[in-house]
């Protein structure tokens, strides 16, 4: 599914530049496929805004070859932006009363930062609520991650996440304990999945309001559940667009939060992800910091060359897999009017027919 660059986001040449196949819209009109319209609602900050993007872009980007996706971020009022981002919301982002008259096949919505203890008490609470009443009403599928799995959770079920004693955080294995549902389908049946979060919603209420658990683990909790029609919403609670360096990114801000006195105590590496290597390079470096601090001298920079070539993605491809079957399924039912959900005779409560 060739992703076709319809506007000048530079997300399409920094994934051109990875390899990734995209098309101009001149070759786009000249190939007899069908066209699906997948939005991006991004609610990340403005330092993970782009990156956000690029993930997203290029998970939809590597699905089979059978329609042309035409990607639309777009984003919501109530989060916190600088003049870069603005920017650049402003000159590559379609507002969302274009997206609702234009309409969307399928919804993806990225994770965010939080201030406060409660996400209703957040001020992109309601306008994200607004997001997700249209999208049931009008969209084929939605697909959430991270924090955006926790809110529609609770906007929908009356389900609060719950906090936990420490941050959930790094790589870990995954078992698949549905295998007839299509998303997990022709998957491995253990694979890795990266997680970065305070709060989680436990596997036995989500069950308990019939969401239909696909993927776990037994250190990470739900990775994937789907709500009780099956498709209408896609609920991931880890990670799968983060790219290789994303924990390392995290962490380095972690550090310099601690060098900035923004944080008492040093900050854990994230859970099976540097090897041995990368730990023995990162405990100097965190004498210096230490001292740094303490001593009120001036930062090195983290050794991030020497490390990143010791980082393995052992998630990539079984992400790739559940995307690819998301945006297949998308295509067998959705309507040929992007405005409308489905094709005549689809059942919206049960539309794979399971």
């Amino acid at each position: 599914m060739p992703l076709v660059a319809h506007t000048e986001l530079p997300t399409f040449r920094r994934l051109q530049e990875e390899g990734e196949e995209i098309l101009t819209p001149e070759r786009a009109t000249h190939q007899s496929i069908r066209e699906l319209h997948i939005g991006l609602l991004n609610i990340m900050p403005d330092a993970a805004l782009e990156a956000t993007e690029r993930q997203f872009f290029r998970l939809v980007g590597a699905c089979n070859q059978i329609a042309q996706f035409h990607v639309h971020p777009f984003t919501i009022d109530g989060l916190e932006r600088g003049p870069e981002a603005l920017a650049h919301i402003g000159k590559y982002y379609e507002s969302f009363e274009q997206i609702k008259r234009d309409g969307l096949d399928a919804l993806i919505i990225s994770g965010a930062n939080v201030t406060h203890d409660h996400l209703q008490e957040e001020d992109f609470w309601r306008p994200l609520t607004e997001v997700f009443e249209w999208a049931k009403e009008n969209v084929t599928s939605v697909l959430c991650s991270c924090l955006a799995t926790h809110a529609l959770i609770q906007h929908c079920y009356g389900v609060e996440r719950t906090r936990l004693p420490a941050k959930r955080w790094g790589v870990y294995s995954h078992k698949v304990v549905d295998r007839s549902h299509p998303l997990v389908a022709e998957i491995n049946t253990r694979f890795d999945v990266p997680h970065s979060r305070f709060n989680e919603v436990f596997r036995s209420d989500m069950e308990k309001h019939g969401l239909k658990v696909l993927v776990a683990s037994d250190q990470a909790g739900v990775h994937l559940a789907v709500s009780p029609d099956g498709f209408r919403i896609v609920f991931f609670q880890g990670h799968p667009e983060y790219d290789d360096i994303s924990l390392l990114k995290e962490y380095k801000r972690e550090v310099l939060r601690y060098y900035r006195a923004e944080r008492d105590d040093y900050p854990p590496y994230p859970e099976h992800y540097f090897d041995e290597a990368a730990q023995r390079l990162l405990a100097d470096y965190a004498s210096h910091v230490q001292a740094a601090r303490h001593g009120g001298r001036q930062l090195k920079a983290m050794p991030e060359e020497q490390i990143v070539g010791g980082l393995d993605i052992t998630w990539r491809d079984s992400a790739k897999a559940v995307f690819n079957n998301w945006l297949g399924k998308v295509y067998q039912i959705t309507n040929e009017d992007r405005r409308l959900p489905f094709m005549d005779g689809v059942d919206p409560h049960n539309p794979l027919g399971l």
